[in-house]
């Protein structure tokens, strides 16, 4: 998956970041409030590799 590296907004829920899958070729835009919120929600689900990824980035709450 990639992204283009820039800084979130301050206000995220507003925010849509456009990402690439591996393998695609089409982009898709994830609004970030959305994505935050569940991935917050199933935070227990992700993989060790999630976890640390988050945690790189800054996320306190993994």
């Amino acid at each position: 998956m990639g992204r283009t590296g820039r800084r979130p907004p301050a206000r995220p829920e507003s925010h849509g970041e456009e990402i690439t899958f591996e393998g695609e070729t089409e982009t898709v835009t994830v609004k970030l409030g959305v994505w935050i919120s569940h991935a917050k929600s199933r935070r227990d689900k992700l993989t060790p590799d999630q976890h640390a990824a988050l945690r790189e980035l800054g996320v306190d709450w993994v």
